[in-house]
């Protein structure tokens, strides 16, 4: 079996604040199962990590760490709304918006798709990480799309330089290539979506399905010569 992971000092310390006079009786037992499940969620055995982390949620439920690691298995094992109450419950404590994109994606999932455009405005105000931003971004325009409102979703991402080219792209440059080529395939732009996925392609063969993308999508047509023209030679 997997050792447990190392409980860090700064989260030892979360800890002991939020299980207060209590920590003295816990702190054996709380740290064991924080490191227990830490261990199971970076092993992407994200039931465990449900399950272990329960215990610790209901000693120590004021903790932001452990409701963020535990609505984070949920998400993971496609459970929405048990994410959802441990992720709000982290962004009350805390006032983050570093798990924005993640509660909006499980709104999407369930259908609640102003829910996802109110969180995008928080998150948005918020002034997080380009990173975070950009995830929420996306979700957003998927959400868009699945309502049949492609355009919208495509000047979404437009509008903020999703198709940008870049010298040193990083995962969330190919992240936005690939969902702006999706979109553009849905759209009926083929030429424009074969040239994002070819630039994901380039970047990583091996990303998503783009191999398969670009090979449905098939060569770009080449242009015809005009008539009664022939090349000259010196």
């Amino acid at each position: 079996m997997a050792q447990p992971a190392e409980v860090p000092a700064d989260l030892l310390n979360e800890l002991a604040s939020a299980a207060g006079a209590d920590w003295g009786q816990l702190r054996e037992r709380i740290t064991e199962r924080m490191g227990a499940g830490m261990g199971a969620y970076g092993r992407e055995r994200y039931r465990d990590a449900s399950r272990i982390l329960k215990t610790v949620v209901d000693a120590v439920p004021n903790a932001p760490a452990v409701r963020e690691l535990i609505g984070l298995s949920q998400y993971h094992q496609g459970n929405w709304r048990a994410a959802l109450v441990h992720l709000e419950a982290f962004a009350a404590l805390t006032g983050s918006v570093d798990q924005h994109p993640v509660r909006m994606d499980c709104h999407r999932a369930l259908g609640r798709p102003r829910r996802v455009e109110t969180l995008y405005e928080e998150l948005r105000q918020g002034s997080p990480d380009p990173e975070v931003l950009s995830e929420g971004r996306l979700v957003l325009a998927g959400t868009r799309a699945d309502a049949g409102n492609l355009a919208a979703a495509v000047a979404l991402l437009v509008e903020a330089g999703g198709g940008r080219l870049v010298r040193n792209p990083s995962e969330r440059h190919i992240r936005q290539w690939y969902v702006l080529g999706d979109l553009m395939e849905r759209s009926g732009e083929l030429a424009k979506a074969r040239e994002l996925f070819s630039r994901v392609a380039s970047v990583d063969p091996d990303a998503y399905d783009v191999a398969g993308r670009l090979e449905a999508l098939g060569p770009p047509a080449r242009g015809r010569r005009p008539p009664n023209r022939r090349s000259r030679t010196r």
